[in-house]
């Protein structure tokens, strides 16, 4: 119901809370531990790494020792101005340490790790005590202890809230972490998922020294040349199924350009931003088949729901999954996205 004058009221506030029971006992399992391993998901992103050594670094303070793990993948260009990398072990080129404890952060499910979970499932059976800090809408409370609010803008957003729980000083470069993994996962809170207390926090965030500017930087201005060649391809390739708007990468494209795929996540989102889509796809040529990355823009179509018809989950907004096969897999695949994105779509919402 509007105000006075049929004028909307504001949206309602962020209501989550971590409950302090909730907090002590994850602090309490990780206290325990000789050693922490905290993993990221596959293709790491600016919240999942950031959150990652924020929450490694606080671990510190308070006498964990604690280690931020790339699961699978490598160190992202647009990363490198994060403090403490010198920390971060990457799974196949570093050795990794004995551990008893682990802690997911920014993972919807342990299938997110890659190669770290396929190579070692017995790691993520249950037998060795995890915690699990989240905001995906789709996480199955796969932990032990499970810290997972799907109205947070990001698991730095979280992690921010955890550490106060914890009563752990706010260091400026866990600041700095912190706010470029709320960077990262709103596009410099641009999206529908940041409300006025992830504003409010990342206010606290600069309040305790971090700063912005290296942050927009990394994640929006600055870019390799790499990044330019692949972006040039993948342009190139751009098709439409019905209202879906994707484009395909592969493995020649990649070497031909001397890229990382992490220099194409930004892609899908520009592509996003086309008249006529509902949905961006990035489809990313691997040995099975395709993973792919969604985005929506209307907000009535759900491409988490989507995702989670082939095996992947993510966000309403954005979200993943992986589809085995070739050239007639793909067609099938795209196809339905589009069907399931016409019949959640209200056109008339538009006008």
């Amino acid at each position: 119901m509007g105000t006075a004058g049929n004028v909307p009221g504001p949206p309602p506030r962020s209501k989550w809370a971590i409950d302090q029971a909730t907090a002590d006992g994850a602090l309490a399992l990780l206290r325990r531990a000789d050693r922490v391993l905290v993993p990221t998901h596959q293709n790491v992103d600016a919240d999942a790494l950031a959150s990652a050594i924020a929450l490694c670094v606080a671990l510190e303070q308070v006498g964990v020792e604690a280690h931020p793990v790339i699961s699978d993948g490598n160190l992202p260009h647009s990363l490198t101005f994060l403090p403490f990398l010198d920390r971060v072990l990457t799974y196949g080129v570093d050795a990794l340490p004995e551990f008893d404890v682990l802690c997911l952060v920014d993972s919807s499910d342990r299938r997110r790790l890659g190669s770290l979970q396929t190579d070692h499932p017995g790691w993520f059976d249950g037998s060795i005590p995890m915690v699990n800090i989240d905001h995906h809408v789709t996480n199955d409370r796969f932990g032990d202890i499970n810290i997972v609010f799907s109205e947070a803008a990001s698991t730095a957003e979280i992690i921010a809230e955890l550490i106060r729980a914890w009563g752990v000083p706010l260091s400026e470069p866990i600041a700095q972490c912190l706010l470029a993994g709320i960077y990262g996962d709103t596009l410099g809170l641009r999206t529908s998922a940041t409300t006025s207390r992830t504003m409010r926090t990342a206010a606290d965030l600069v309040d305790a020294g971090a700063n912005p500017e290296p942050i927009v930087d990394g994640l929006f201005r600055v870019k390799p040349r790499s990044s330019v060649c692949l972006w040039e391809h993948a342009l190139r390739e751009v098709e439409w199924t019905g209202v879906v708007i994707w484009t395909a990468l592969t493995d020649q494209m990649f070497k031909a350009c001397g890229a990382v795929p992490s220099e194409a996540e930004g892609l899908v989102n520009f592509l996003l931003g086309t008249e006529g889509s509902l949905v961006a796809a990035i489809l990313f040529a691997n040995d099975t088949g395709w993973r792919v990355s969604l985005r929506s823009l209307p907000p009535d179509v759900d491409v988490a729901a989507i995702a989670a018809e082939f095996g992947g989950g993510g966000h309403p907004r954005a979200a993943g999954c992986s589809i085995v096969g070739g050239a007639e897999e793909k067609d099938r695949f795209l196809a339905r996205v589009a069907e399931l994105a016409t019949a959640m779509h209200d056109p008339t919402a538009d006008r």
